[in-house]
């Protein structure tokens, strides 16, 4: 990682693999471009030549106005044309880095990504990379002209005298002096500036999510004063780091590109003492003004350079981040039964966190088994290592006797289907949202599905039914309305293997019946693993297995349980006293 570190502009540079034809194409044209820049003096110093010579015509000053027209013309064209190649070539690295994110995000760890905040997350993808564009369109094309610019003008200084040349450099050593500061001190805020970007990134978006729950308790108040705090922090750090910075940044822009200083004293003195002509000084002057734009992008340029390099570190952070490996072929699965031996868990990596305890479980094709306990026991761990969203820290989790490890993830995701219940919907068409369970079903097939998830009924009541977008996060769309999309997505899947993590939580009771019924006749034959809290909805399965600590405390039918497992038994009676005290409270508000 220190290497990668130590050769930011390497990275940076094989970021533009499949598009470096571009690169050079548009460096090349641009330093054709800026060079062309310098034909328009020297037509002058040809006019001032003529001038003096006492030769001047109409004729010959309009050849070389023309000259340095022509000149300008194709600066300007050369200019247009490197810089369209360059963003063409830009936005497709971005697009292929947005890409590479994406890809490592979907498979890493979930628990490696959740590590991230969403406001630092959203600074990568959106703000971060979108930064890595100036350098690609603009620092490195325009760059190579500026830099080859002032070599060719103090080349051709030299030939006129090289104490011109040298008096055009006067200002540099101070110049650079200034310039070393601001990087050393911007150098030591850099981190400081990620981390404050970040929080106050992650507190604009905690404060704009949760403004339903923040009104409905009153806290408007408090979250409104971290909110403002955030965004205050940050600016008052900004402005702190931008004033420690002010004078040795502001003497280096005003010193570098002040090349005349020197030049136009010493091209004066020179032409008054006969050693050059007022032409030759008058050009001079020119080459050196001709600098000055050149030397000013690139001090910019340079300034942008150290923010660049914690981008790229930063995003390589990202891009490195632990993947779960997996095999390149798929693997040969008979059996689409699931089995736990000897599981263990930890979200850290840590012994001292572990959160599962050695966990032997078996799933028979075909099986409806439930998993139950009290709360932090470890049951969604359970159903979320199955998915291989983590990878155990000892032990294997295999299906059809192959560890899941040794096949693709793609190959695993065809055999499982997830629903939880906190459900995600897209910012797209219902239609859409439901066809994620399989991109290639047709409408009458995704519709299909919707009906036997009981959610045609209020599909048809929204404003254009299936093609009504769901909104942000599916916030058109009440809890048990997204929950049984995500239904519909996973019959539509038809996966063998189908884990529900308290599916119809959100579901109202007239629609639980319906949906536990269409459940029940779609996962015939399939492997159902299901984790409830209302028993009554897995009193029919075929293994009932209860955990506490992470540890299974006991398991088999719902009779055996009751006999034998006094935490089971309590649950039930709970559960049954609960339903009771429902019906009851219902009954009394009939009779009221």
């Amino acid at each position: 990682m220190e290497k990668e570190k130590s050769s930011w502009t390497a990275t940076l540079f094989r970021y533009a693999e499949g598009q470096k034809a571009k690169l050079v194409i548009s460096v090349i044209i641009s330093v054709i471009s800026v060079t062309s820049g310098l034909v328009p003096f020297y037509c002058m110093y040809r006019i001032i030549c003529l001038f003096t010579d006492g030769i001047a015509s109409s004729s010959s000053i309009i050849g070389w106005c023309i000259g340095a027209l022509a000149a300008y013309i194709v600066k300007v064209v050369l200019f247009t044309l490197s810089t369209g190649i360059s963003h063409n070539m830009a936005y497709n690295v971005l697009e292929g880095l947005r890409l590479r994110l994406a890809d490592r995000f979907l498979h890493a760890p979930l628990g490696d990504v959740e590590n991230h905040s969403i406001g630092e997350i959203k600074n990568m993808m959106v703000d971060k990379i979108e930064n890595l564009e100036p350098p690609l369109a603009h620092m490195v094309p325009e760059g190579a002209g500026h830099i080859v610019l002032p070599v060719v003008s103090i080349i051709a200084l030299i030939c006129i005298d090289w104490r011109i040349a040298l008096a055009s450099l006067v200002t540099f050593p101070l110049s650079f002096i200034c310039m070393g500061l601001t990087f050393k001190i911007s150098g030591e805020n850099f981190d400081k500036y990620d981390q404050a970007g970040a929080y106050m990134n992650s507190t604009v978006v905690e404060y704009i999510e949760g403004i339903e729950v923040i009104k409905a308790f009153g806290r408007a108040g408090v979250s409104y004063e971290k909110y403002a705090g955030a965004i205050n922090d940050f600016k008052t750090f900004v402005v702190k780091w931008l004033a420690s910075t002010y004078v040795t940044m502001k003497l280096a822009f005003a010193l570098f590109p002040s090349t005349l200083i020197g030049t136009l004293p010493t091209a004066l003195a020179l032409a008054s003492s006969g050693t050059i002509s007022p032409a030759q000084a008058a050009l001079a002057v020119m080459l050196s003004i001709s600098m000055v734009g050149s030397l000013a992008k690139l001090e910019v340029f340079s300034e942008n350079m150290r923010q660049v390099k914690f981008t790229v570190e930063g995003l390589e952070e990202f891009l490195n981040m632990k993947e779960l490996p997996e095999p390149a072929k798929r693997a040969d699965v008979k059996k689409t039964d699931a089995s736990l031996k000897n599981v263990r868990f930890s979200y850290t990596g840590n012994a001292d966190d572990e959160v599962l305890h050695g966990i032997d479980l078996k799933l028979p094709q075909g099986s409806f088994t439930a998993l139950v306990g009290p709360s932090g026991g470890g049951k969604s761990t359970v159903a979320k290592l199955i998915a291989r969203f983590w990878d155990v820290s000892s032990g294997s989790i295999e299906i059809g006797g192959v560890n899941v490890k040794d096949m693709p993830l793609s190959q695993l995701s065809e055999y499982v289907s997830f629903v939880t219940q906190d459900n995600f919907l897209f910012r797209c068409s219902i239609l859409e949202n439901i066809r994620l369970g399989d991109p290639k079903a047709t409408d009458e097939q995704v519709k299909a599905a919707a009906r036997a998830a009981q959610c045609e009924e209020f599909i048809n009541k929204l404003p254009n039914g299936y093609d009504t977008p769901a909104g942000e996060a599916g916030k058109r769309l009440s809890g048990g309305e997204k929950q049984r999309i995500a239904i519909a997505r996973m019959m539509l899947k038809n996966a063998p293997i189908v884990i529900l993590d308290e599916a119809t939580a959100f579901t109202d009771p007239e629609n639980e019946h319906k949906i536990q019924q269409s459940i029940t006749a779609l996962t015939k034959g399939k492997t159902l693993l299901v984790i409830a809290h209302r028993l009554s909805t897995i009193k029919s399965a075929d293994n009932i297995v209860v955990l506490k600590n992470g540890k299974i405390l006991a398991q088999g039918t719902q009779e055996q349980l009751l006999a034998d497992c006094p935490l089971y038994k309590d649950m039930w009676e709970a559960h049954i006293g609960a339903k009771d005290w429902a019906v009851a409270t219902n009954g009394g508000a009939e009779n009221v």
